[in-house]
């Protein structure tokens, strides 16, 4: 089992225990915060399988059908999360209209406490441990389940608060306008996870920082005469790379071959894991192309 398939599952153990243990004390109690948050762990639950499941795909070598591999899985993956945050926020929201308006007491607060305090300390391990996995494995599967769990923490503190309140006041409304800020923390996040797997699936280029490292490379390289046409995106964690280096006239095709391998190979090793390909062109007058600067056209 690979370390992205690893914290996957334990991301999908540790969701399905908060799901039980806050739907029971939520039933128990009576309390639509906590009862939200049980909605809120059955999200994480179904999105920490969809990502198990994703990952799965995406390890899958390139095929016939598919021969820039499977890393698009982990995009999808990372969009339908996205769809299932801002939907379980908007039952949040309409649940807790409902208290108010039925306003109806709380009971045995000590046990809700009790469980968002476990909800706290369980979802701050595992979500450190995925957002490392998912920092050194480049997984936005695994990025998106670790910020579900960052998130828990919050509201999971947010809810034991308001229980606390109730608690030392007796203002039972608190507990419902808890739960209108839990689901509203939680669409917010949903918008900006929608946004950036929306990136990851229309091929938006690679960030700035790592174009500048493809830049230099090639800037660096003395034996070509320019290079134009650079285009990249990402696949899962795969970054896909190509480009056009010019060469004079006078260079031998086989000369023109070594250095784009050579190229190939560094740019490669430079982003990897990455898919370099170079294009070769000859030294065209009338096209005047700069030598060796960035004339990058990005795609």
């Amino acid at each position: 089992m690979s370390r992205k398939r690893l914290a996957a599952t334990i991301s999908v153990v540790s969701n399905s225990t908060l799901v039980v243990l806050k739907l029971l004390v939520g039933l128990l109690t009576g309390s639509v915060s906590i009862l939200a948050e049980a909605v809120h762990s059955a999200n994480d639950l179904i999105a920490s399988i969809i990502a198990l499941v994703s990952i799965r795909i995406a390890e899958r070598p390139p095929d016939r059908e598919h021969p820039y591999g499977h890393g698009k899985a982990e995009g999808i993956s990372a969009a339908v999360e996205a769809v299932l945050i801002a939907g379980a926020g908007i039952w949040i929201v309409i649940e807790a209209v409902q208290k108010i308006l039925k306003q109806q007491a709380l009971e045995h607060l000590g046990w809700g406490a009790g469980v968002m305090v476990v909800s706290v300390v369980l979802n701050t391990l595992v979500s450190r441990y995925l957002f490392r996995v998912a920092r050194e494995e480049d997984s936005p599967a695994l990025e998106a389940d670790a910020h579900h769990l960052a998130t828990d923490v919050y509201t999971s503190l947010g809810v034991a608060v308001g229980l606390l309140v109730v608690w030392l006041t007796g203002w039972h409304i608190v507990d419902p306008v808890v739960a209108i800020a839990v689901a509203l923390l939680i669409m917010r996040i949903g918008y900006g996870l929608t946004i950036k797997s929306l990136h990851h699936l229309m091929d938006v280029r690679l960030p700035m920082t790592e174009i500048a490292r493809i830049e230099h490379i090639l800037n660096g390289e003395t034996r070509i005469h320019s290079w134009h046409n650079l285009r990249t995106r990402k696949s899962g964690n795969v970054r896909h790379i190509d480009l056009h280096i010019v060469f004079r006239n006078d260079a031998t095709l086989m000369e023109a071959h070594e250095v784009a391998d050579a190229l190939e190979k560094r740019i490669a090793q430079e982003l990897a894991p990455a898919h370099v390909v170079i294009h070769v062109d000859p030294y065209d007058p009338q096209k005047a192309e700069t030598p060796i600067q960035n004339t990058e056209e990005q795609a």
